[in-house]
């Protein structure tokens, strides 16, 4: 058997686990008898990480459910191959991720971006089922809890179990976050709503969708919510903004008739 390297008590991050980067953060929760993926990643990294978990002596017929945090095609573009490897897992997302997959959708799942010459196969996907904010899961003897946490996508979901959140692409080490883009119906004030959550749970370890887990700070969390509430205010985040103060100023400049200065 392959020796287990859990991040945290029956939590095995399958990066962590290869020694080595593959893509997103994919998380097996649960135990032998029973367990879960949240996410899994690009298409061509699939089959290596579902041969990990084989070899880890997870029986390939326990996996309960398959989890897409959100739409995105770096998180989900190897769940039709992953649903073929482990035939027994419900695959399960917020209504949003159902509603882009089934429509093919490229553009708000990030498969196209024209202007930067990216195109990425999107395979045909079918989530089984829709899960909402306040939905618990549960493997073996372990729940996840569902957060509906939206800002980088309306899709975007977080799952808690105990003092960890499995926390999507909310918020990550570095203080950074998940990227705000108009065209993939990124919400400024939700995602600062998302974070004020996260900052006034009693959750302890956030685990992201890329990068480290690490130890909730909650001034960590008040920068990112300070930085995206001046981002709203901003040209520069285009219909993302809700508001643009220069220009309320511009026009009672241009009422008083004053020059520049």
């Amino acid at each position: 058997m392959l020796p287990r390297r859990e991040l945290f008590p029956n939590v095995i991050e399958m990066n962590y686990q290869a020694r080595r980067r593959l893509g997103c953060c994919v998380y097996l929760v649960g135990d032998t008898k029973e367990w879960l993926l949240v996410d899994i990643g690009y298409a061509d990294t699939t089959d290596e990480i579902i041969e990990l978990i084989r070899q880890m002596d997870f029986p390939l017929a326990n996996c309960k459910y398959l989890i897409a945090t959100h739409a995105d095609v770096d998180h989900i573009q190897g769940f039709k191959r992953a649903k073929e490897l482990l035939p027994n897992a419900e695959s399960v997302g917020h209504e949003e991720c159902l509603t882009l997959l089934a429509a093919g959708d490229r553009v708000r799942t990030y498969a196209e971006v024209s202007a930067q010459g990216i195109s990425i196969d999107l395979p045909a996907i079918k989530i089984d089922r829709a899960i909402a904010d306040g939905d618990v899961l549960t493997v073996g003897d372990f729940t996840l809890e569902t957060w509906h946490t939206p800002g980088h996508t309306h899709s975007q979901l977080a799952f808690r179990m105990g003092n960890l959140l499995f926390s999507g692409d909310n918020i990550y080490r570095d203080g950074c976050v998940g990227h705000i883009d108009a065209h993939h119906g990124s919400d400024i004030p939700a995602f600062i709503d998302s974070l004020k959550r996260i900052q006034a749970s009693d959750i302890e370890w956030l685990l992201p969708s890329h990068g480290p887990s690490f130890r909730k700070e909650k001034g960590l969390l008040q920068k990112a919510i300070d930085r995206l509430d001046r981002y709203q205010h901003m040209a520069d985040f285009g219909t993302c903004a809700i508001d643009w103060p220069l220009l309320d100023e511009w026009e009672a400049e241009i009422i008083k008739g004053t020059l520049p200065k």
